[in-house]
């Protein structure tokens, strides 16, 4: 019903809406992920609602991310999915104030063994860039912190989520101040475009290294964590990820690499 355009007909929309956000309380996980559903549906049926009241929904999706008794992240996954639809409507000092902390939230997602997760966060992450402007720096950091991951992810087994990747690498380039990164994930990131990784990552190293040489231990460290992957394929992208980096580094920053760490692969 949410859902719907015949939405805009309905003069009781705003109960319905403050009944779903109490059923946020109830003991059904569930219930709970299905009240999350109806509220996000709301950006399709009624989408000049969300600016209304948009602090409001945000309000319950971050809830719902934060959600205790959720084991299987039904409801995470659902807050996630519902924000994704929420974030072409509301305005942007509804976002503002909650922008970090639904970045830091989602990042573990990333890396989980439900590919779903991993999808839904990864295409939040993207959208949440839009956003960006206002906390330049401090979102900066955020880009940085989930950079190899997906990257790395690009080789993810499950497609929807190497097309999640590229998505939010677009989306990410642009805050990234390197033009030529910038470039390089619109041009090769193309959901069309085949993506030979090597040559890709070569180049990506490359642009990294001239732009920020002093993220070169914090890269590899990062990496290193991927050397213990359960998935095959990005555990063999961690190490040529590190190999490029090298290749690419000056010889005076090269001196600040961990050999003894590299060898080891901890």
């Amino acid at each position: 019903l949410l859902n719907s355009n015949v939405v805009n007909d309905l003069i009781l929309l705003e109960t319905m809406m403050d009944n779903m956000m109490g059923r946020q309380k109830d003991a059904c996980t569930l219930v709970r992920m299905l009240a999350l559903r109806g509220l996000g549906n709301i950006a399709s049926g009624s989408p000049e609602k969300v600016r209304k009241h948009g602090a409001k929904l945000l309000a319950s999706m971050v809830n719902g991310m934060d959600d205790k008794d959720d084991p299987h992240n039904l409801v995470a996954l659902e807050a996630m999915s519902s924000l994704s639809k929420l974030l072409d409507h509301v305005e942007e000092r509804d976002i503002q104030s909650m922008l970090l902390h639904i970045a830091i939230r989602i990042r573990p997602f990333f890396d989980s063994e439900q590919p779903d997760l991993r999808q839904s966060s990864i295409v939040l992450f993207g959208n949440l860039t839009k956003f960006s402007e206002g906390n330049c720096e401090v979102f900066f950091e955020q880009i940085l912190n989930g950079l190899v991951t997906l990257l790395l992810h690009l080789q993810d087994p499950k497609p929807e989520v190497v097309k999640a990747c590229k998505f939010a690498l677009r989306m990410c380039g642009p805050n990234m101040g390197c033009e030529g990164l910038c470039d390089m994930f619109l041009n090769h990131l193309r959901e069309d475009r085949s993506l030979h990784y090597g040559e890709f990552m070569n180049n990506v190293c490359k642009h990294l290294m001239q732009s920020y040489p002093e993220m070169l231990n914090r890269l590899i460290s990062t990496n290193l964590f991927y050397f213990k992957s359960n998935w095959v394929d990005i555990r063999a992208a961690a190490p040529m990820f590190i190999g490029f980096l090298v290749l690419h580094v000056d010889e005076d920053q090269c001196q600040q690499v961990d050999l003894d760490q590299l060898i080891s692969g901890e």
